[in-house]
Protein backbone atom coordinates (compact mmCIF):
# COMPACT_ATOMS: atom_id res chain seq x y z
CA UNK A 1 0.00 0.00 0.00
CA UNK A 2 2.57 2.58 0.94
CA UNK A 3 4.58 1.56 -2.42
CA UNK A 4 1.04 2.27 -4.14
CA UNK A 5 0.96 5.93 -2.40
CA UNK A 6 4.81 6.37 -3.59
CA UNK A 7 3.86 5.57 -7.26
CA UNK A 8 0.50 7.97 -7.06
CA UNK A 9 2.88 10.59 -5.94
CA UNK A 10 5.26 10.44 -8.99
CA UNK A 11 2.22 10.43 -11.30
CA UNK A 12 0.98 13.73 -9.15
CA UNK A 13 4.51 15.23 -10.19
CA UNK A 14 4.33 14.04 -13.98
CA UNK A 15 0.45 15.70 -14.26
CA UNK A 16 1.36 18.68 -12.11
CA UNK A 17 -1.52 21.05 -13.66
CA UNK A 18 -3.92 18.11 -13.68
CA UNK A 19 -3.02 17.30 -9.85
CA UNK A 20 -3.21 20.80 -9.18
CA UNK A 21 -6.51 21.73 -10.76
CA UNK A 22 -8.29 18.43 -8.93
CA UNK A 23 -6.99 19.70 -5.54
CA UNK A 24 -7.79 22.67 -5.60
CA UNK A 25 -11.49 22.33 -5.32
CA UNK A 26 -10.63 19.31 -2.52
CA UNK A 27 -8.73 22.86 -0.83
CA UNK A 28 -11.50 25.77 -1.55
CA UNK A 29 -14.35 23.14 0.07
CA UNK A 30 -11.98 22.36 3.10
CA UNK A 31 -11.19 26.11 3.61
CA UNK A 32 -14.62 27.32 3.61
CA UNK A 33 -16.17 24.97 5.75
CA UNK A 34 -13.16 25.98 8.66
CA UNK A 35 -13.87 29.43 8.07
CA UNK A 36 -17.34 29.71 8.86
CA UNK A 37 -17.41 27.34 11.88
CA UNK A 38 -14.55 29.36 13.30
CA UNK A 39 -16.01 32.65 12.76
CA UNK A 40 -19.44 31.41 13.78
CA UNK A 41 -17.39 30.21 16.82
CA UNK A 42 -15.41 33.09 17.40
CA UNK A 43 -19.14 35.43 17.30
CA UNK A 44 -20.53 33.29 20.11
CA UNK A 45 -17.33 33.91 22.32
CA UNK A 46 -18.05 37.36 21.43
CA UNK A 47 -21.15 37.29 22.65
CA UNK A 48 -20.14 35.61 25.84
CA UNK A 49 -17.49 37.95 26.47
CA UNK A 50 -19.69 40.59 26.01
CA UNK A 51 -22.85 39.90 28.34
CA UNK A 52 -19.55 38.60 30.95
CA UNK A 53 -20.01 36.13 33.22
CA UNK A 54 -21.75 38.77 35.48
CA UNK A 55 -25.11 37.80 36.32
CA UNK A 56 -25.50 34.56 34.74
CA UNK A 57 -27.56 33.25 37.73
CA UNK A 58 -30.50 35.96 37.87
CA UNK A 59 -33.13 35.96 36.32
CA UNK A 60 -35.36 39.10 35.23
CA UNK A 61 -39.38 39.53 36.09
CA UNK A 62 -41.17 42.35 34.73
CA UNK A 63 -45.06 42.56 34.29
CA UNK A 64 -47.32 45.45 32.75
CA UNK A 65 -45.55 46.74 29.83
CA UNK A 66 -44.49 43.43 29.04
CA UNK A 67 -47.85 42.12 28.67
CA UNK A 68 -48.66 39.87 26.06
CA UNK A 69 -52.13 39.61 25.56
CA UNK A 70 -54.84 41.92 26.14
CA UNK A 71 -56.39 39.54 28.72
CA UNK A 72 -53.46 39.23 30.88
CA UNK A 73 -53.93 39.79 34.88
CA UNK A 74 -51.42 41.88 36.50
CA UNK A 75 -49.59 40.42 39.69
CA UNK A 76 -48.64 42.56 42.50
CA UNK A 77 -44.94 42.32 43.34
CA UNK A 78 -45.56 43.10 47.20
CA UNK A 79 -43.69 41.31 49.85
CA UNK A 80 -46.56 38.06 49.93
CA UNK A 81 -45.52 37.92 46.09
CA UNK A 82 -42.13 37.37 47.10
CA UNK A 83 -42.36 35.02 49.95
CA UNK A 84 -45.03 33.15 47.78
CA UNK A 85 -42.60 32.83 45.02
CA UNK A 86 -40.05 31.68 47.16
CA UNK A 87 -41.91 29.17 48.68
CA UNK A 88 -43.08 27.48 45.66
CA UNK A 89 -40.27 27.48 43.15
CA UNK A 90 -37.24 25.35 43.76
CA UNK A 91 -33.54 26.66 42.87
CA UNK A 92 -34.16 29.63 44.64
CA UNK A 93 -31.24 31.58 46.38
CA UNK A 94 -32.79 35.15 46.94
CA UNK A 95 -35.13 37.68 45.54
CA UNK A 96 -34.17 41.07 45.34
CA UNK A 97 -36.80 43.71 44.23
CA UNK A 98 -35.85 47.24 42.09
CA UNK A 99 -37.74 50.07 41.16
CA UNK A 100 -36.33 52.58 38.93
CA UNK A 101 -36.99 56.32 38.11
CA UNK A 102 -35.86 58.76 35.99
CA UNK A 103 -33.75 61.82 37.43
CA UNK A 104 -30.79 63.99 36.79
CA UNK A 105 -27.61 63.95 38.84
CA UNK A 106 -25.97 67.36 39.37
CA UNK A 107 -22.77 68.64 40.79
CA UNK A 108 -22.17 72.23 40.68
CA UNK A 109 -22.66 73.27 37.38
CA UNK A 110 -22.17 69.67 35.44
CA UNK A 111 -25.42 67.84 35.35
CA UNK A 112 -26.22 64.02 33.72
CA UNK A 113 -29.90 62.66 33.18
CA UNK A 114 -30.45 58.82 33.15
CA UNK A 115 -31.98 56.01 35.10
CA UNK A 116 -31.60 55.93 38.69
CA UNK A 117 -32.23 52.49 40.04
CA UNK A 118 -33.37 51.91 43.61
CA UNK A 119 -32.05 48.94 45.28
CA UNK A 120 -31.84 46.46 47.96
CA UNK A 121 -28.82 45.58 50.22
CA UNK A 122 -26.24 42.70 48.29
CA UNK A 123 -27.63 43.53 44.95
CA UNK A 124 -25.05 44.72 43.12
CA UNK A 125 -22.88 42.22 44.80
CA UNK A 126 -24.73 39.65 43.87
CA UNK A 127 -24.34 40.77 39.85
CA UNK A 128 -20.77 40.61 40.48
CA UNK A 129 -20.02 44.52 40.36
CA UNK A 130 -16.81 45.84 40.74
CA UNK A 131 -16.33 49.14 42.54
CA UNK A 132 -13.25 51.20 41.60
CA UNK A 133 -13.65 53.25 44.86
CA UNK A 134 -15.23 52.97 47.92
CA UNK A 135 -17.74 50.63 49.38
CA UNK A 136 -21.09 48.89 48.46
CA UNK A 137 -24.76 50.25 50.86
CA UNK A 138 -24.96 48.60 54.24
CA UNK A 139 -27.42 47.16 55.51
CA UNK A 140 -28.79 49.83 57.58
CA UNK A 141 -28.46 52.33 54.94
CA UNK A 142 -31.00 50.45 53.26
CA UNK A 143 -33.67 50.07 56.18
CA UNK A 144 -33.63 53.79 57.07
CA UNK A 145 -33.53 54.75 53.32
CA UNK A 146 -30.07 56.50 53.73
CA UNK A 147 -29.43 58.98 51.33
CA UNK A 148 -26.06 57.71 49.34
CA UNK A 149 -25.70 56.28 45.57
CA UNK A 150 -23.28 54.64 43.98
CA UNK A 151 -22.03 56.21 40.31
CA UNK A 152 -21.48 54.59 37.33
CA UNK A 153 -17.82 54.94 35.97
CA UNK A 154 -19.02 56.94 32.90
CA UNK A 155 -21.32 59.22 35.14
CA UNK A 156 -18.29 59.65 37.95
CA UNK A 157 -15.55 60.83 35.26
CA UNK A 158 -18.20 63.13 33.68
CA UNK A 159 -19.18 64.54 36.92
CA UNK A 160 -15.99 64.60 38.79
CA UNK A 161 -13.27 64.61 35.96
CA UNK A 162 -10.61 66.36 38.31
CA UNK A 163 -10.55 63.15 40.51
CA UNK A 164 -12.62 60.61 43.06
CA UNK A 165 -16.28 61.52 43.82
CA UNK A 166 -16.58 59.41 47.05
CA UNK A 167 -18.03 61.23 49.96
CA UNK A 168 -18.79 64.53 47.78
CA UNK A 169 -22.88 65.49 47.35
CA UNK A 170 -24.76 65.29 44.10
CA UNK A 171 -28.32 66.37 43.83
CA UNK A 172 -30.41 63.92 42.53
CA UNK A 173 -33.73 65.75 41.30
CA UNK A 174 -37.04 63.42 39.99
CA UNK A 175 -40.34 64.62 39.39
CA UNK A 176 -39.40 68.47 39.90
CA UNK A 177 -38.09 67.37 43.54
CA UNK A 178 -34.36 67.43 44.69
CA UNK A 179 -32.60 65.47 47.32
CA UNK A 180 -28.82 65.67 48.19
CA UNK A 181 -27.09 62.43 48.00
CA UNK A 182 -23.58 61.33 49.44
CA UNK A 183 -21.40 59.02 46.72
CA UNK A 184 -20.31 55.89 48.76
CA UNK A 185 -19.13 54.13 45.69
CA UNK A 186 -17.95 54.16 41.81
CA UNK A 187 -18.28 51.14 40.10
CA UNK A 188 -15.94 49.77 37.60
CA UNK A 189 -16.29 49.74 33.90
CA UNK A 190 -16.84 45.95 33.07
CA UNK A 191 -19.61 43.66 31.25
CA UNK A 192 -22.15 42.66 33.88
CA UNK A 193 -24.83 41.69 31.10
CA UNK A 194 -28.54 43.55 32.10
CA UNK A 195 -26.64 45.57 34.66
CA UNK A 196 -25.34 48.70 33.42
CA UNK A 197 -22.17 49.57 35.60
CA UNK A 198 -21.14 51.93 33.28
CA UNK A 199 -23.95 55.03 32.47
CA UNK A 200 -25.91 54.20 36.01
CA UNK A 201 -26.58 55.57 39.49
CA UNK A 202 -27.97 53.30 42.45
CA UNK A 203 -29.53 54.36 45.58
CA UNK A 204 -31.40 51.88 48.45
CA UNK A 205 -34.62 51.13 47.76
CA UNK A 206 -35.36 51.97 51.22
CA UNK A 207 -34.83 55.39 50.64
CA UNK A 208 -37.65 54.96 47.22
CA UNK A 209 -39.88 53.51 49.97
CA UNK A 210 -39.76 56.29 52.67
CA UNK A 211 -39.30 59.36 50.49
CA UNK A 212 -40.42 58.79 46.75
CA UNK A 213 -43.40 56.18 47.05
CA UNK A 214 -44.56 54.98 50.26
CA UNK A 215 -44.74 50.80 50.68
CA UNK A 216 -44.37 50.55 46.79
CA UNK A 217 -44.49 47.37 44.52
CA UNK A 218 -41.59 46.49 42.81
CA UNK A 219 -41.03 47.07 39.22
CA UNK A 220 -38.77 44.64 38.30
CA UNK A 221 -37.82 41.32 40.39
CA UNK A 222 -34.25 40.09 40.52
CA UNK A 223 -34.40 36.34 41.40
CA UNK A 224 -30.99 34.59 41.78
CA UNK A 225 -30.36 31.06 41.17
CA UNK A 226 -28.73 28.51 43.35
CA UNK A 227 -26.25 28.20 40.38
CA UNK A 228 -26.12 29.02 36.40
CA UNK A 229 -26.91 25.76 35.62
CA UNK A 230 -30.54 26.34 36.81
CA UNK A 231 -31.55 29.33 35.55
CA UNK A 232 -33.04 28.34 32.43
CA UNK A 233 -35.28 25.98 34.51
CA UNK A 234 -35.94 28.80 36.58
CA UNK A 235 -36.91 30.58 34.14
CA UNK A 236 -39.78 28.30 32.74
CA UNK A 237 -40.64 27.14 36.41
CA UNK A 238 -41.37 30.72 37.38
CA UNK A 239 -43.12 31.40 33.86
CA UNK A 240 -45.43 28.64 35.17
CA UNK A 241 -46.22 29.50 38.52
CA UNK A 242 -47.57 32.95 37.60
CA UNK A 243 -49.96 31.45 34.68
CA UNK A 244 -51.13 29.27 37.71
CA UNK A 245 -51.32 32.39 39.81
CA UNK A 246 -53.54 34.97 37.35
CA UNK A 247 -54.97 31.79 35.17
CA UNK A 248 -53.80 33.43 32.05
CA UNK A 249 -50.58 34.01 30.17
CA UNK A 250 -48.74 37.24 29.65
CA UNK A 251 -49.34 38.66 33.00
CA UNK A 252 -45.52 38.86 33.58
CA UNK A 253 -42.53 38.36 31.16
CA UNK A 254 -39.77 36.30 32.73
CA UNK A 255 -36.13 36.07 31.41
CA UNK A 256 -32.67 35.54 32.30
CA UNK A 257 -28.96 36.64 30.43
CA UNK A 258 -28.19 32.81 30.60
CA UNK A 259 -31.37 32.26 28.55
CA UNK A 260 -30.88 34.93 25.98
CA UNK A 261 -27.01 33.74 25.41
CA UNK A 262 -28.32 30.25 24.82
CA UNK A 263 -30.99 31.25 22.42
CA UNK A 264 -27.97 33.59 20.67
CA UNK A 265 -26.10 30.58 20.61
CA UNK A 266 -28.44 28.54 19.18
CA UNK A 267 -29.55 30.71 16.50
CA UNK A 268 -25.62 31.31 15.80
CA UNK A 269 -24.70 27.60 15.69
CA UNK A 270 -27.53 27.05 13.44
CA UNK A 271 -26.68 29.53 10.72
CA UNK A 272 -23.12 28.05 11.25
CA UNK A 273 -23.83 24.62 10.40
CA UNK A 274 -25.92 26.10 7.52
CA UNK A 275 -23.65 27.83 5.75
CA UNK A 276 -21.10 25.16 6.07
CA UNK A 277 -22.96 22.44 4.76
CA UNK A 278 -23.57 25.00 1.71
CA UNK A 279 -19.71 25.45 1.55
CA UNK A 280 -19.31 21.44 1.99
CA UNK A 281 -21.11 21.04 -1.45
CA UNK A 282 -17.84 22.83 -2.78
CA UNK A 283 -16.29 19.17 -1.85
CA UNK A 284 -18.97 17.18 -3.25
CA UNK A 285 -17.78 18.84 -6.64
CA UNK A 286 -14.56 18.52 -5.88
CA UNK A 287 -15.25 14.98 -5.64
CA UNK A 288 -16.96 15.05 -9.07
CA UNK A 289 -13.80 17.16 -10.44
CA UNK A 290 -11.61 13.56 -9.08
CA UNK A 291 -13.68 11.31 -10.35
CA UNK A 292 -13.76 12.95 -14.06
CA UNK A 293 -9.61 13.09 -13.77
CA UNK A 294 -9.11 9.39 -12.39
CA UNK A 295 -11.46 7.98 -15.51
CA UNK A 296 -8.82 10.07 -17.83
CA UNK A 297 -6.15 8.81 -15.89
CA UNK A 298 -7.15 5.00 -16.05
CA UNK A 299 -7.97 5.52 -20.03
CA UNK A 300 -4.32 6.66 -20.47
CA UNK A 301 -2.64 4.42 -18.13
CA UNK A 302 -4.76 1.44 -20.14
CA UNK A 303 -1.14 -0.69 -21.23
CA UNK A 304 0.55 0.11 -17.75
CA UNK A 305 -2.83 -1.60 -16.11
CA UNK A 306 -2.76 -4.45 -18.59
CA UNK A 307 0.98 -5.27 -18.47
CA UNK A 308 0.54 -5.32 -14.56
CA UNK A 309 -2.43 -7.48 -14.99
CA UNK A 310 -0.34 -9.97 -17.54
CA UNK A 311 1.97 -10.08 -14.51
CA UNK A 312 0.26 -11.49 -12.13
CA UNK A 313 -1.73 -8.35 -10.49
CA UNK A 314 -5.52 -9.13 -9.34
CA UNK A 315 -8.46 -6.50 -9.78
CA UNK A 316 -7.87 -5.76 -5.76
CA UNK A 317 -4.96 -4.50 -6.68
CA UNK A 318 -5.61 -2.28 -9.44
CA UNK A 319 -8.55 -1.15 -7.90
CA UNK A 320 -6.38 -0.31 -4.82
CA UNK A 321 -4.01 1.36 -6.63
CA UNK A 322 -6.51 4.04 -8.16
CA UNK A 323 -8.01 4.30 -4.97
CA UNK A 324 -5.19 5.21 -3.08
CA UNK A 325 -4.71 7.77 -6.05
CA UNK A 326 -7.43 9.44 -5.39
CA UNK A 327 -7.58 9.16 -1.71
CA UNK A 328 -3.99 10.55 -1.88
CA UNK A 329 -5.27 14.10 -3.71
CA UNK A 330 -7.79 14.61 -0.85
CA UNK A 331 -5.22 14.10 1.55
CA UNK A 332 -3.22 16.83 0.20
CA UNK A 333 -5.69 18.90 -0.41
CA UNK A 334 -7.51 18.39 3.18
CA UNK A 335 -3.96 19.40 4.38
CA UNK A 336 -3.60 22.22 2.43
CA UNK A 337 -7.48 23.49 2.85
CA UNK A 338 -6.96 23.57 6.68
CA UNK A 339 -3.44 25.49 6.83
CA UNK A 340 -5.58 27.84 4.44
CA UNK A 341 -8.72 27.93 6.40
CA UNK A 342 -6.53 28.94 9.64
CA UNK A 343 -4.81 31.66 7.73
CA UNK A 344 -8.09 33.13 6.01
CA UNK A 345 -10.06 32.88 10.10
CA UNK A 346 -6.70 34.96 11.26
CA UNK A 347 -6.95 37.11 8.97
CA UNK A 348 -10.67 37.96 9.08
CA UNK A 349 -10.66 37.66 12.99
CA UNK A 350 -7.93 40.30 13.22
CA UNK A 351 -9.53 42.60 10.63
CA UNK A 352 -12.86 42.39 13.13
CA UNK A 353 -11.09 42.27 16.46
CA UNK A 354 -12.44 39.36 17.22
CA UNK A 355 -9.86 36.61 19.18
CA UNK A 356 -8.62 33.78 17.45
CA UNK A 357 -10.57 30.86 17.26
CA UNK A 358 -10.37 28.18 15.04
CA UNK A 359 -12.73 25.32 15.40
CA UNK A 360 -10.82 21.83 15.65
CA UNK A 361 -13.75 19.87 14.70
CA UNK A 362 -14.49 21.66 11.46
CA UNK A 363 -10.65 20.69 10.57
CA UNK A 364 -11.66 17.39 11.54
CA UNK A 365 -14.94 16.75 10.07
CA UNK A 366 -13.79 18.73 7.07
CA UNK A 367 -10.74 16.69 6.35
CA UNK A 368 -12.37 13.05 7.04
CA UNK A 369 -15.14 14.06 4.73
CA UNK A 370 -12.80 15.31 2.09
CA UNK A 371 -11.17 11.79 2.18
CA UNK A 372 -14.24 10.31 2.21
CA UNK A 373 -15.69 12.35 -0.93
CA UNK A 374 -12.19 11.15 -2.54
CA UNK A 375 -13.18 7.39 -1.99
CA UNK A 376 -16.52 7.49 -3.06
CA UNK A 377 -15.78 9.15 -6.37
CA UNK A 378 -12.41 7.65 -7.22
CA UNK A 379 -14.76 3.94 -6.49
CA UNK A 380 -15.71 3.84 -9.96
CA UNK A 381 -12.52 4.82 -11.73
CA UNK A 382 -11.07 2.03 -9.76
CA UNK A 383 -13.46 -0.45 -10.49
CA UNK A 384 -13.20 0.23 -13.97
CA UNK A 385 -9.48 -0.49 -13.95
CA UNK A 386 -9.82 -3.10 -12.19
CA UNK A 387 -12.45 -4.64 -14.68
CA UNK A 388 -10.16 -4.04 -18.10
CA UNK A 389 -9.54 -6.94 -19.83
CA UNK A 390 -5.68 -7.77 -19.93
CA UNK A 391 -5.07 -8.52 -23.87
CA UNK A 392 -7.52 -5.16 -24.40
CA UNK A 393 -5.64 -3.12 -22.45
CA UNK A 394 -2.36 -3.90 -24.10
CA UNK A 395 -3.76 -3.37 -27.28
CA UNK A 396 -4.59 -0.05 -26.13
CA UNK A 397 -8.52 -0.50 -27.21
Amino acid sequence: MFEDFLNALANFRRQKMRTTLSVLGVIIGVASVIVIMSMGQSSTKQIQDTFGNAGLDMVNISGGFMRRSRDAVSLQFNENFRENLFANVRNIKKIWYKNSLSATISFGETSVNGSCEAVETGYLEAYSMQLESGRFFSVTENLFGAQKIILGKEYADLLFPSGDGVGKKVLVTADKISFGFEVVGILKEQNTGMENSSSATYIPRGFYAKKIKPNPEAATIMVQAVSNEFSTQLVSDITEYCKELTGTEGSVWVNSMQTMIEQMNKITNSLSVMLAAIAAISLLVGGIGIMNIMIVTVTERRQEIGIRKALGASPNIIRRQFLIESAAITVMGGIAGIAFGILITLALEYVRSLSFTVSTTSCFISFFFSVFVGIIFGFSPASRAAKLDPVDALNGE
